[in-house]
């Protein structure tokens, strides 16, 4: 008996370490992609702001606003910022995600899954208008980091199960940006190209898209559906039951 207790101790002494170990190297892992993303937004604005400036362009304050409206930019940055906060949550604390950080991290999800299904199913291969796109950095911010962030939501430790409540949050940044997309796109006017509005992708510009707004509207539902969708998987995965991580629902987010 006192032999089976040693040999169970000793197991254990060697097991133990190794879940501090997986917070380390998963902590690394989500400081290192927050690092990516920063660098690939900065090359490609840099590379923006040079053919800007050889196109003689005098609104370049409109132009990097134009560059920041970019869905694809906003949910890296969103991506980036839950990232590193994970980072340094693994580090700080050996207990699950606080019920803000898991909301936030379920959003940024949502949103950079949504980019990376969008851009390669209706978007690749389109020369978008932020400039010359820097093609590596296309390829980070549309592909790399949307799968590393899936990744990490399917597999790092430390995630909190959340009710279906919590997409009535998900939902509310991308209806805001889409409502400040159309209403800001008829006013953005271009001195290099003679346009007289602009929007980030092409499929909601209602000036180009085969049917005008009914085209967009499409879209934009399409989307919406998408958003729903991904959000609601998301959520779902972190009900699904693991080893370490919270078990008891939120219950004001529960619906």
């Amino acid at each position: 008996m006192r032999a089976t207790t040693a040999t169970t101790a000793t197991t254990a002494t060697h097991i133990a370490p190794a879940a501090p170990a997986i917070r380390v190297v998963v902590a690394a892992l989500r400081l290192a992609a927050a690092a990516l993303v920063v660098v690939a937004i900065v090359v490609q604005l840099q590379r923006s702001l040079e053919v800007w400036s050889a196109q003689g362009a005098p609104d370049i304050p409109t132009k990097l606003v134009n560059f920041f409206s970019f869905f694809t930019i906003q949910s890296n940055v969103i991506a980036a910022v839950a990232l590193a906060i994970g980072g340094v949550l693994l580090l700080r604390s050996g207990a699950s995600d606080p019920r803000w950080f898991a909301v936030l991290r379920v959003c940024a999800t949502t949103y950079i899954a949504t980019t990376g299904v969008v851009f390669n199913l209706l978007l690749r291969g389109f020369e978008l208008p932020q400039g010359a796109t820097v093609i590596w950095t296309s390829e980070v911010m549309h592909v790399v980091i949307p799968i590393l962030v899936v990744l990490d939501w399917l597999f790092a430790p430390g995630r909190r199960r959340l009710g279906f409540g919590v997409i009535g949050t998900v939902v509310i940044y991308p209806v805001v940006w889409a409502v400040y997309t159309m209403v800001r796109g008829p006013f953005v006017t271009d001195a290099v190209t003679g346009a007289t509005s602009w929007y980030p992708y092409p499929f909601l510009n209602p000036d180009t898209s085969p049917n005008g707004y009914l085209s967009v509207a499409f879209y934009v539902v399409l989307i919406a559906v998408l958003i729903g969708a991904v959000g609601a998987g998301a959520i779902a995965v972190s009900r699904t039951g693991r080893a370490g991580r919270a078990a008891a629902s939120d219950a004001a987010s529960a619906g």
